[in-house]
């Protein structure tokens, strides 16, 4: 059985469609419906599987010139849905900040994606827009995570935002990481757009924690030939160690070279501390 993943909007979350009689390649556009509505969404992979337990939808049709048409003056019609309901949200002085508005194929459906510490009582906003747009409303509120995927911007790094560029799945990142990785503990340079720990910190969290099991423990007195010393850094990228002996002379060494001979007193304190970090 063929199934088309779909996305509906950039680095979104993904959709399983069935298409039997459609003609579907990847980048094709499909007119289906998701959890919000009736939308035009992307073709980013043909798949193929035995069975399936859940109700997968069937995609309605591949776009039509006229379906392209319409999606594009929904743009349009999106950013003068926006600044009214900026201006709403401003005469009912709500704690919120609108980011995204999306409009369905059918324009019978408005999605308006906001972000607020709180909880926010929306129930007058909402009547507000529905008797200007004709058209039934919905308030989403997202997270500053989402904010930033669907903004968009640059990294420290000078690149495009991982979240906007390609990762569809936020894990969570903690201090124990920055910790892990030898990172300064700076809020400017470990936290990204959104103001969260930044993703990329998840990404060698993997090598690190497999490294650091296998690693002499920081502050151990460890022997490596004829150098004697305490580790005082531990490199998993070159999966090495640094040795400072008693006449403070820093010495690389290969970590399997190292011989423990005196693990450090607080190895158990330490261990407890790297434990602790608030998720981000």
């Amino acid at each position: 059985m063929k199934i088309a993943i779909v996305e509906f909007m950039r680095v979104g979350h993904l959709y399983p469609y069935t298409f039997d009689g459609i003609e579907l390649e990847r980048g094709d556009m499909v007119l289906a419906e998701y959890e919000r509505g009736l939308q035009l969404g992307k073709v980013v992979k043909i798949d193929e599987i035995q069975t399936t337990d859940e109700d997968v939808k069937p995609i309605i049709r591949k776009a039509t010139q006229e379906d392209l048409e319409t999606y594009n003056e929904n743009r349009e019609l999106e950013k003068k849905a926006f600044e009214v309901c900026r201006e709403e949200i401003k005469k009912f002085q709500l704690n919120m900040k609108l980011v995204k508005v999306e409009y369905m194929m059918d324009r019978k459906k408005i999605v308006f994606y906001f972000t607020s510490p709180t909880r926010v009582d929306f129930r007058s906003l909402v009547k507000s827009l529905a008797s200007i747009f004709k058209a039934r409303i919905e308030m989403r509120q997202i997270g500053v995570r989402d904010e930033a995927r669907i903004l968009g911007g640059l990294g420290l790094c000078g690149d495009e935002l991982c979240c906007s560029r390609f990762l569809r799945v936020f894990n969570p990142v903690t201090m124990k990481m920055t910790k892990q990785q030898n990172l300064n503990i700076n809020v400017k340079k470990i936290s990204g757009a959104c103001g969260r720990l930044m993703c990329c910190l998840w990404y060698e969290h993997e090598l690190y924690e497999e490294f650091l099991e296998i690693a002499p423990p920081m502050d151990a007195l460890g022997r490596a030939g004829e150098i004697e010393g305490r580790v005082v850094y531990i490199n998993p990228i070159k999966r090495t160690v640094i040795l400072r002996t008693q006449d403070g002379i820093m010495a690389e060494v290969a970590f399997n070279e190292v011989e423990v001979i005196e693990k450090p007193q607080n190895s158990m304190e330490d261990d407890q501390n790297n434990d602790e970090g608030e998720e981000q």
